[in-house]
């Protein structure tokens, strides 16, 4: 080995460290700049922020940077708005989503299913609506919509790996296409649906599933005595129409054979056979006598048992009805066609109406439009699970009595409301002639703002009248127990009508909140003109025009209710048309500024400021907001003209007040809205 073959390379340049020191250092910094970005990526905070940012009392949960959100659970935590599904997707790692026990409305899009990692959703028990659009979210093994407002599912063949289905409690009217292909269900529940399908070929493999309950729905086909057993009676209750048919041995377990002895034996334990069997078959015949003896012996018996009861219970009716009901009048409050009890603290009126519907069950209802219908007061009665509680709709301050949400023959969608006092210049106790006729007159008050009247019921002195249900609710829900903004608006995967309605004509956006405003006008000038077809030249007053009695159609466009009050001849505190105009002014202010609760105080404040010019100063932030995106100067200008409408409508001496139809054309001015020169004024 020579010399030169053993040196040590040279050391390096001074000049060379600086520089591969550098490039170490760029090295580090891109390294760490990249996971940043990746941390960034995984903010899973953001994502939930973004997709409750329209959802009111939302506590945002503690969450790790830089930590995946696998599980999110706030069940019962008040939630009330529309969410934003779409941001939810963003959650690449979640797992397990609970949101059971709240107020959240809106449609869920078919993006949320995207969420790559989802394995059970919980929603139940919410105001969820529209269509159920499902895409491919194959390990998806437990979904939960059941006490919603969904009208249908689709794509639900996509989630071929789902083990737990409950859709119960919704507007479900058909069985959603590609359910039998679920080949993996082992709990399926779409009871409560009044949903139309065939039995067992539109589910998916009986075999397989082991909960079952398809109850409260308009099956039709073949249920077997094996279906039953294995899933109970309560599965089946009310579970199709009348082309659901069950078994012979559905209605009891079939017996099962008792064990034979052993072939080729004999009691004594001899071979041999024909003495035994010939013994064998006398003992069968002793027996087969005996067995219909007492049979027949206890079937007179309970026929005469059944007879006397029948006697009783005659007997006892017609002792209860000459006593005027006391006595047993307490334990018979619940209506013969439910199940649903009667609180002790519970409305005169309801207990009026049951009182009725059970004497006068076979009173005739009166559809306008369908004449051809053929309804009695059991038929609503039965709609309304006895006009209990849990179709009733809660008071939302009108003037009539109780209502009862009902889904009639047709899959007409109604309200059954009790007249409560006088109504269409009827007295309490007119004769039924005079009730049928005043109701017909008022349902020739047909107007696109106004709330018509399908039909009435008279069942002795209770009467019913049925409107149209409106499935968007009333004017003060929208403004104030909706979330701010337009809910869903990032929403584009699912498309149903609510998502394009709450899109596109949110009650946030200003052109639609002045249709509204226009639309109420319009229907109360055609009030004002007088009673329609009755000669009379009284107009019809509302007297109590407030937000929750404007409802909104699937358009958005508002519906006056609860009117049919003619002003009466004479009388202080009887209501005019000048009132009516007031109370117009206030729902245009509320309209405006977005502030609820509006007294003769309120006005004077609100009045005050408009008077002084600063009417800008109280407009709705929200309206602000999105005239802020277009042409603000116009919009604003709007809005202030607006509010002096609200100024002039609302002014102290009744004779300064302008008119219904005067106000229509002011309206109209402000915003030439398109197609408004052809509603009827």
């Amino acid at each position: 080995m020579t010399r030169s073959s053993t040196r040590r390379a040279p050391p390096m340049p001074l000049h060379v460290r600086p520089a591969l020191l550098h490039l170490v250092l760029i090295l580090l910094l891109a390294a760490s700049a990249a996971a940043a970005s990746s941390c960034a990526g995984r903010d899973d905070a953001a994502a939930i922020a973004a997709a409750f940012r329209h959802v009111r009392n939302f506590r945002p949960p503690r969450v790790r940077a830089c930590q995946p959100v696998r599980e999110l659970r706030l069940p019962s935590q008040n939630l009330t708005g529309a969410l934003s599904w779409a941001a939810l997707a963003n959650l690449s790692a979640l797992a397990a989503l609970d949101l059971s026990g709240n107020a959240l409305q809106g449609a869920i899009p078919g993006a949320f299913w995207r969420a790559p990692s989802l394995r059970a959703v919980d929603v139940s028990r919410n105001q969820l609506g529209g269509a159920l659009r499902v895409e491919r979210s194959p390990r998806l093994l437990s979904l939960n919509v059941s006490r919603n407002r969904f009208t249908g599912v689709e794509g639900v063949e996509a989630l071929s790996g789902l083990v737990a289905l409950d859709a119960s409690a919704n507007r479900i009217r058909a069985v959603p296409r590609g359910l039998r292909r679920l080949q993996r269900v082992q709990q399926l529940d779409l009871s409560g649906n009044a949903m139309q399908g065939r039995f067992p070929g539109d589910l998916p493999p009986l075999g397989r599933i082991r909960s079952l309950n398809v109850s409260y729905n308009k099956f039709s086909g073949v249920v077997d005595s094996g279906t039953v057993d294995k899933f109970g009676h309560s599965a089946f209750v009310h579970a199709g129409n009348a082309s659901l048919v069950f078994s012979e041995n559905s209605t009891a377990p079939p017996r099962r054979p008792s064990p034979s002895p052993p072939h080729g034996k004999s009691k004594n334990g001899g071979s041999g056979g024909t003495t035994e069997s010939k013994t064998t078959t006398r003992s069968k015949r002793t027996k087969h006598l005996s067995v219909v003896a007492v049979a027949v012996s206890c079937g007179v018996v309970s026929l005469a048992m059944l007879l006397c009861l029948v006697r009783c219970v005659a007997c006892g009716a017609l002792r209860s009805r000459k006593k005027g009901g006391e006595g047993d009048e307490e334990r018979k409050r619940k209506p013969q066609w439910g199940e649903k009890g009667i609180d002790e603290d519970e409305d005169e009126e309801e207990d009026a109406v049951v009182a009725a519907a059970k004497g006068a069950s076979a009173a005739p209802v009166v559809l306008f439009e369908r004449p051809l219908m053929q309804l009695t007061l059991a038929d609503l009665a039965a709609a309304t699970s006895g006009f209990g509680r849990e179709s009733q709709l809660a008071e939302r301050g009108g003037r009539s009595g109780a209502g009862y949400r009902a889904v009639l023959p047709g899959d007409l969608h109604v309200i059954v409301r009790v007249v409560d006092g006088g109504v269409a210049g009827l007295g309490e106790d007119d004769d039924p002639v005079a009730a049928a006729t005043a109701f017909r007159e008022l349902a020739r008050l047909r107007h696109p703002n106004i709330l018509p009247l399908l039909g009435y019921c008279i069942a002795g002195k209770e009467k019913l009248l049925l409107y149209e249900y409106m499935e968007k609710g009333d004017l003060h829900r929208w403004l104030h127990e909706l979330p701010a903004g337009r809910p869903d608006m990032d929403d584009t995967g699912g498309g149903d009508a609510w998502e394009a309605a709450e899109d596109r004509r949110s009650v946030s956006d200003w052109p639609t909140r002045h249709r509204i405003a226009l639309g109420v006008a319009r229907g109360l000038a055609f009030l004002h003109q007088g009673w329609a077809g009755s000669g009379r030249a009284a107009p019809v007053v509302h007297g109590h025009l407030v937000p929750t009695n404007v409802l909104l159609g699937e358009d958005l466009e508002p519906r006056i209710s609860d009117f049919g009050h003619p002003a009466s001849a004479g009388g202080e505190h009887s209501p005019t048309p000048e009132g009516d105009v007031y109370a117009f002014g206030a729902v245009v202010l509320e309209l405006v500024t977005g502030q609820a609760g509006w007294d003769e105080a309120s006005v004077s404040w609100a009045r005050g400021i408009i008077r002084d010019g600063k009417a800008l100063d109280i407009v709705d932030p929200r309206l602000r907001d999105e005239a802020a995106a277009g042409p603000a100067e116009a919009a604003e200008r709007e809005m202030v003209e607006c509010l002096r409408v609200g100024y002039l409508c609302t002014a102290h001496s009744p004779d300064k007040r302008p008119t219904m139809q005067q106000v229509v054309g002011v309206l109209k001015d402000i915003r030439a809205a398109p197609g408004a020169q052809t509603q009827p004024a």
